[in-house]
């Protein structure tokens, strides 16, 4: 039983130490966790209001 509260008591000094003087991120700057979507994007809607507000040309029949 000791043996497995020194073990827990290992890892948890372990983690601390990693989340004190592990890798660090610069201020400011987030994780990217995977692309943005479409919606999030400020880019695309950005395109997708121009295009909207563009005339159309061509034939609508529809």
């Amino acid at each position: 039983m000791i043996y497995l509260l020194a073990a827990v008591g290992a890892i948890t000094v372990a983690v601390l130490l990693w989340k004190a003087f592990g890798p660090e991120q610069a201020p400011g700057q987030r994780d990217r966790r995977g692309p943005v979507a479409p919606d999030d994007d400020p880019d695309f809607l950005r395109k997708l209001d121009e295009q909207q507000r563009k005339p159309r040309s061509g034939n609508d029949d529809e």
